[in-house]
């Protein structure tokens, strides 16, 4: 069963050293716990889609210089997401007139990875 991601629901990409946090700004209608309802409209780098730590794909521009003038030795550095659309696999009602973003949600990131939800934020509201 899915279960909604509110404000503060924890992500981790698969090329990211660290987790970060999401953050509902699309809608301002429906809250869960007390905490905003996230939406699959709610992308925004670093705004909506938070760091996850250092990066290390080498589709990141920052991550590829700093590993080339490492002579190839793979340098990670920091996580700036940049979301390849919107949020996929999210099967829910809409919150606010956009489709709920739920726990089993995925995000690709234009550098490369995936991002995914680990903690949904809440846990007493099930769909």
């Amino acid at each position: 069963m899915a279960i909604p991601v509110v404000t503060g629901a924890t992500i981790m990409c698969t090329m990211g050293m660290g987790t970060g946090t999401v953050t509902a700004t699309a809608q301002a209608v429906v809250t869960y716990e007390g905490k905003m309802a996230a939406t699959t409209m709610d992308v925004t780098p670093m705004v909506n889609v938070g760091a996850c730590g250092m990066c290390t794909s080498m589709g990141n521009p920052a991550v590829a210089s700093a590993t080339a003038a490492a002579m190839g030795v793979l340098t990670p550095q920091p996580c700036t997401p940049v979301p390849a659309g919107s949020w996929l696999g999210s099967a829910a009602p809409t919150v606010g007139g956009q489709p709920s973003l739920t726990n089993d949600a995925t995000l690709t990131c234009s550098y490369g990875g995936t991002i995914k939800i680990v903690n949904p934020g809440q846990t007493k509201v099930v769909y």
